[in-house]
């Protein structure tokens, strides 16, 4: 037999004089890593991690329809490109969203700058990111990851692709500096 009960804020089950906590568990302190201690793990890691103000998250694994997407959106641009300054890369190169801030790996950048293009593992300086949509980053991806790539100055477009319907969100930067918004819902958009 036991009882609910709260203490201190805490929710607790009492069961034969043994506290069990069911809510609100305090978090313990999570490392914070320096951008050295950081770059120096990614180096060493199979799993790629998201770094921002000293913390460190685990990126998840992505769907095979995801994976697909992203092999798409690599070929078209690709074939695009061909020709041209600029090269695309994918998900396992890693992108200076702001140095010593904020580092992630989007999911598909074109860059066309020649310290990125001369970069072992990271650029700084993309004009398009392709982020391929789930259910637990739709959100991130429209609202926070957006307002931190707005800050980069060379970039011009953001896409958004959607796994479950035929839609990309194309955002662009205008020449006056406003970013405008365009949704694509055919294919021959």
């Amino acid at each position: 037999m036991g009882r609910n009960v709260i203490n201190g804020g805490r929710v607790c089950w009492l069961s034969l004089g043994v506290k069990q906590e069911q809510m609100e568990q305090e978090k313990p302190t999570a490392k914070r890593y320096s951008v050295a201690e950081y770059m120096a793990l990614e180096v060493r890691s199979d799993v790629r991690h998201e770094f921002f103000e000293g913390e460190v998250f685990a990126m998840a694994g992505a769907s095979i329809r995801h994976n697909l997407l992203i092999g798409n959106c690599f070929l078209a641009l690709r074939t695009g490109l061909r020709g041209s300054k600029c090269r695309v890369f994918t998900e396992s190169v890693q992108l200076a969203v702001e140095r010593g801030r904020y580092y992630n790996y989007p999911d598909v950048a074109v860059t066309c700058t020649p310290a990125d293009l001369a970069a072992e593992r990271t650029i700084e300086s993309p004009v398009l990111l392709i982020e391929v949509l789930s259910k637990s980053t739709a959100n991130r991806d429209r609202s926070w990851k957006f307002n931190q790539y707005k800050q980069l100055p060379t970039l011009r477009h953001y896409l958004l692709v959607s796994q479950t319907t035929c839609l990309v969100e194309w955002y662009r930067r205008e020449e006056s500096g406003v970013w405008s918004f365009t949704p694509l819902t055919l294919f021959t958009d």
